[in-house]
C-alpha cells in the first residue's frame, strides 16, 4: 500500500498491538474468491501539472451552468452569488471552525447561527428557527417525526404534488416507527386536490404536509390547507424548496403554517452537483421542546454584555438518548453561514427585486413555449419560476437531447417520477437565464428536435 505513508516497523508494531502476525491475516475474513489478486489497473504516474490538465479535461466533460444555459430546478436552483459570501464564508476563523461546545471560545460562530436563525424566522414567518439541516428532504421528514411528538397521532397527510425525493425521504425514515403517510393526488391545475385532502383527514391525523410553491412550480392554497388541518387537530407542515419566493409570497407563518422547512441552497451555496446543501426549519414556539437538531440564544454576562450559547442541544450526544428529538449530528454550519451572508446582502428590498425578476423571466418564458406547435403548458394554476410543459412533438428526452447538443440543459422529464406525465418537463427560469438564452431555450424546442 505505497499510498499509505506507514513503514514497516509501523506496520510490524500495530499487528503486534493487536495479536496478529501478518496483514494477510488481517484480512482472512474477507472470502479469497472476492479479494483482488493483481494490482488495480491505473495509468502511470503523472507530474502535477500533467495532472491538472488530465482531471480539467474531465470537468470540462460536464454540462455546467458556467458553460451552458440551465433551465433545470426541481429542488437546485442556478442563483448569482456575489463575491463577497465566498470572501466572508472562506475566513479561517469560520472555516476551520468546529462545533461551538465552549461558547467562550465561539462566539462569531455562535453569533453567525443566532443571525442565520432570525434571518430564517423573518423570512419563514415562524417565532423560532433551529440551527439548520442536512437538506430540505430530510428537514420535511424530522418534522414529521416532530409533529408525532407533538400530538401522538400516527397518519400523515402527504401530498403527490411535494418533491418525490423528499416523499421517499420521508418514506425511509418512517417505515419503522408506525407512521402512515397518505398520498393525496394533485389537479388539472397542478395545486394539491384539497377535497381529497379535507377526505384524508381524520381525527388520526398527525400533520397535513403541503409544498409550496410545490414540485411543479404551482403555488398552494396555504390559509385553506391550515383551516381544515387545525379544524381536525393536526398540524400544517409547509416545505418550501424554492426559498427565493419568499420575496414577493407571503409567508407560510401568516397563512397558517406550525412547521416550516425546506432547502436553503437557492441562497449562497452553489449547485455543487448536488450538495452539500442546507435544511431550514421553523416552527411556532410552543413547540420549540420538540424541535430537533440545536438552537443558540442570546443572553447577556456579568457585566451586561451580550453573548451567545447553546440553549437548546437536543440530540443523543448531549442529552439521555430516550430523550433525544433527533441524531443530528451536524448543522451544516458552513452553508448556513453561506446563507446569512447572502440574505444580509439582498435585504429585503433586494430579495424582493430577486424574486421579481424570476417571477417575470420565467412569465416571459412560459408566453413563448405556450405559442409553440411542439409544446403545451400541463397545468393552468400559477407559478413562480418553475412550470410543466407537455412536449407534443417527439418526446421529453429527445428534445433534451436536442437543447444539450446546442449547450442548453433543458428540464427535468417528470416521467421519471410520475408515469402519467411521461411526456413533460419541468422548467425553471432564474434571473441568471437572459431573454437570449430565453429565446434560444424556446426557438429549440420549437424545432421539435
Amino acid at each position: 500500500m505505497q499510498y499509505i505513508p506507514n513503514t514497516e516497523a509501523d506496520c510490524r508494531e500495530m499487528l503486534d498491538a493487536i495479536g496478529v502476525r501478518s496483514s494477510e491475516e488481517l484480512f482472512a475474513d474477507i472470502p479469497s474468491k472476492l479479494r483482488l489478486k493483481r494490482g488495480l489497473n491505473l495509468a502511470p504516474p503523472m507530474s502535477e501539472t500533467g495532472l491538472r490538465r488530465h482531471m480539467k479535461g474531465l470537468a470540462d466533460k460536464n454540462a455546467d451552468v458556467e458553460h451552458y444555459s440551465s433551465f433545470l430546478g426541481a429542488g437546485a436552483y442556478n442563483h448569482f452569488i456575489p463575491a463577497a459570501v465566498s470572501h466572508l464564508v472562506f475566513r479561517s476563523e469560520f472555516y476551520t471552525a468546529y462545533t461551538p461546545y465552549q461558547p467562550e471560545l465561539s462566539q462569531g460562530t455562535l453569533q453567525a447561527i443566532y443571525e442565520y436563525q432570525t434571518l430564517i424566522c423573518q423570512l419563514t414567518g415562524m417565532e423560532v428557527a433551529n440551527a439548520s439541516m442536512y437538506d430540505g428532504s430530510s428537514a420535511l421528514a424530522e418534522a414529521i417525526l416532530m409533529a408525532h411528538r407533538i400530538n401522538g397521532r400516527l397518519e400523515v397527510v402527504l401530498p403527490l404534488a411535494v418533491h418525490p425525493e423528499y416523499r421517499t425521504v420521508c418514506h425511509t425514515y418512517v417505515s419503522k416507527l408506525g407512521l402512515q403517510l397518505d398520498e393525496v393526488p394533485y389537479t388539472d391545475q397542478g395545486a394539491t386536490d384539497l377535497k381529497k385532502v379535507g377526505a384524508a383527514i381524520s381525527d388520526r391525523t398527525c400533520a397535513v404536509v403541503i409544498q409550496s410553491p410545490n414540485f411543479f412550480g404551482v403555488l398552494e392554497s396555504l390559509d385553506e390547507l391550515a383551516e381544515t388541518a387545525h379544524k381536525a387537530g393536526a398540524l400544517l407542515i409547509v416545505a418550501v424548496a424554492e426559498p427565493v419566493s419568499f420575496g414577493i409570497v407571503r409567508s407560510p407563518g401568516e397563512s397558517g403554517a406550525d412547521i416550516v422547512v425546506g432547502e436553503g441552497q437557492a441562497f449562497g451555496n452553489h449547485l455543487n452537483f448536488g450538495g452539500p446543501y442546507l435544511g431550514f426549519f421553523a416552527s411556532k414556539e410552543a413547540y420549540l421542546r420538540n424541535m430537533p437538531g440545536r438552537l443558540v440564544g442570546q443572553t447577556t454576562d456579568k457585566a451586561g454584555r451580550p453573548g451567545y450559547v447553546l440553549t437548546l442541544a437536543t440530540r443523543e450526544q448531549h442529552i439521555r438518548r430516550e430523550k433525544a428529538t433527533s441524531n443530528i449530528c451536524t448543522n451544516e454550519g458552513l452553508c448556513a453561514l453561506a446563507a446569512t451572508v447572502h440574505l444580509s446582502l439582498l435585504g429585503r428590498a433586494g430579495l424582493r427585486e430577486l424574486a421579481l425578476l424570476n417571477l417575470r423571466k420565467a412569465a416571459y418564458a412560459k408566453e413563448a413555449i405556450s405559442a409553440l406547435r411542439s409544446c403545451e403548458l400541463r397545468f393552468a394554476g400559477p407559478t413562480f419560476n418553475e412550470f410543466v410543459v407537455r412536449v407534443t412533438r417527439g418526446t421529453p428526452a429527445q428534445m433534451n437531447r436536442g437543447l444539450l447538443a446546442r449547450r442548453i440543459i433543458g428540464g427535468v422529464e417528470l416521467g421519471r417520477f410520475y408515469p402519467e406525465l411521461s411526456d413533460c418537463l419541468l422548467i425553471c427560469v432564474t434571473e441568471q437565464n437572459s431573454r437570449e438564452e430565453i429565446d434560444a431555450l424556446c426557438k429549440t424546442m420549437g424545432s421539435g428536435r
